[in-house]
């Protein structure tokens, strides 16, 4: 689309969601267009190994005939004095050029077409390419990555480097234009301009990518820049109308600007002149809904974690049986507290590999993208703060799911007869959910009064993740890390049944790697005896 509009007329944009696609959102069931892909590839190179067959006979053709007709141009009356010569050109031109015909007319893309068609129906969409590059934005600003970071993609842990090209970059801003989003425009247009002006090869010329950048700039009343770039675009193309015509708005804004300081300046002779809003070049991340944003990322990225020496001494390791649970006397869990008020534990070999991968097995046929409540109707949603695909499994699913539900039970010595269906969830790109409450904060939520609230939380960790990906809670400053097979455990209400704010947590953005995880939500019905209230409100 045409970024500018002319300044008079905004461009509208309009997002269709399509809830069917939503790759992005699963780095699990995005290895399935892996092999999509190589089917596509090896059904191109039959494609191309056909072609050139076809070219090498067509080409021999043509170097027979040339030395064929090289020799009867030179001499034709001389030539077709052989009644044979005569009598194969008359059939040359009648059978062979007609075979040639043919042999040229014929299609060889029949088979990599009809490919090409059949996998087009489980190619990503409109709606994956935006979300997988709002998942690089997002990625970009919790880890404070520059845009030249990413493009080179320098990140840590990663096996298979890749890096964007120009016109990767100018995707990446004009995805963030489209969305209004012109803090991210104007980071993805000058690196695309960077990499341009270092003499990258691109079908992207610099006009699309200053006509874009020009108006992004212009969004954060930098007037002066957004005059400096429109110039540098009319010196590339000087026909081109919208950028002359914003030029002479531009020109037209800072006189008007002129004059009001001057009017200022005869008013109040003490007035100075006041620096500019912004700093040419550098903008500000504008703020958005999420009041703890600032920590979120923070921990996130491993910062401000509040561990002190004295917290530190608090926390052990020891052997847990579930209070003599019999299952457990003799191979009782290692448990390591993680946080001391609230209490966080974190269980080891909690699930096997092999455990692992079945559950896996089962959950990803079912994946579908992760919702969440709308916190005015209830009724459940997509929303962007949450970047995932989960499922649910049952007991009758696989002997696997009954055995791990009892391991959980027997190890909180809460029952899971009340609890909720096993949750697997896969992380996709840049894959998060934002900070939340696990316990309902609704009165209207039919739950509440058949089961009572989310009691606790067991989370599993079912991979490593290479970087980013840790659980880390706002409000006081902690952030775990995921170990594959671990577990980590906490309650989200006080023995009272009152809601324990301070567990409000959130799954950062998955940085490098693919993040797989479990969990099992308690209900406050059953345990009433098994977790007993207490003497006070808050214990």
């Amino acid at each position: 689309m045409k970024p500018w509009l002319q300044l008079i007329f905004f461009p509208c944009v309009f997002l269709v969601w399509h809830t069917e696609a939503e790759f992005f959102t699963s780095i699990g069931q995005m290895t399935d267009l892996i092999y999509a892909e190589k089917d596509l590839v090896q059904s191109l190179q039959e494609y191309i190994r056909a072609e050139e067959k076809k070219l090498s006979q067509i080409k021999s053709w043509a170097e027979k005939m040339d030395i064929l007709t090289s020799k009867s141009a030179s001499d034709p009356e001389g030539y077709l004095a052989h009644p044979v010569n005569a009598y194969k050109l008359v059939k040359r031109l009648n059978t062979d050029w007609l075979e040639l015909e043919n042999l040229v007319l014929q299609d060889t893309t029949n088979g990599f077409i009809a490919n090409l068609t059949i996998q087009r129906q489980f190619f990503p969409t409109e709606e994956d390419e935006t979300g997988a590059a709002k998942a690089l934005m997002r990625l970009q600003d919790t880890y404070k990555l520059d845009p030249e970071t990413l493009s080179r993609g320098n990140l840590p842990g990663t096996k298979y480097r890749s890096s964007l090209t120009v016109g990767d970059c100018f995707g990446m801003g004009r995805t963030a234009y489209n969305d209004g989003d012109y803090y991210h425009t104007v980071l993805w247009m000058e690196q695309a301009l960077k990499q341009h002006d270092e003499g990258e090869d691109t079908t992207v010329s610099k006009v699309e990518i200053l006509d874009y950048l020009s108006y992004a700039v212009f969004q954060f009343g930098d007037l002066h820049r957004a005059m400096e770039l429109t110039r540098r675009l009319i010196s590339l193309d000087s026909t081109h109308e919208r950028a002359g015509s914003n030029l002479r708005y531009f020109e037209k804004l800072l006189e008007k600007e002129r004059e009001e300081e001057e009017k200022e300046k005869s008013v109040n002779k003490t007035v100075t002149t006041t620096e500019a809003v912004v700093q040419s070049g550098a903008y500000e991340r504008p703020l958005d809904y999420l009041p703890e944003r600032d920590i979120y990322e923070a921990l996130c990225r491993g910062e401000g974690v509040k561990m002190t020496p004295r917290r530190q001494k608090r926390l052990f390791c020891r052997y847990h049986d579930g209070n003599r649970n019999p299952h457990l006397l003799i191979a009782p869990f290692k448990e390591e507290d993680e946080w001391d008020s609230p209490h966080i534990v974190r269980y080891y070999d909690v699930m096997s590999d092999e455990e692992i991968e079945k559950i896996k097995q089962l959950a990803k046929p079912k994946l579908a993208r992760a919702t969440v409540r709308d916190p005015k109707t209830g009724v459940l949603t997509v929303a962007s703060y949450r970047v995932s695909k989960s499922s649910w499994l049952e007991e009758d699913d696989d002997p696997v799911v009954a055995k791990v539900n009892q391991r959980m039970q027997q190890i909180t010595g809460l029952t899971v007869k009340t609890a909720e269906l096993l949750q697997v969830a896969n992380y996709g790109m840049g894959g998060q959910y934002e900070p939340h409450f696990d316990f309902s904060r609704r009165p209207f939520d039919s739950t509440l009064k058949s089961e009572g609230n989310r009691l606790a939380t067991f989370l599993n960790y079912m991979s490593d993740v290479e970087a980013g990906g840790a659980t880390v809670f706002p409000d006081f400053g902690a952030a775990i890390w995921p170990k594959k097979g671990t577990a980590v455990f906490w309650y989200n209400l006080f023995r009272s049944g009152e809601g324990d704010y301070r567990t409000r947590h959130a799954a950062c953005p998955v940085l490098v790697g693919c993040k797989w995880v479990s969990n099992k939500w308690f209900h406050e019905r059953g345990n009433e005896f098994l977790r007993p209230c207490g003497r006070t409100e808050v214990d």
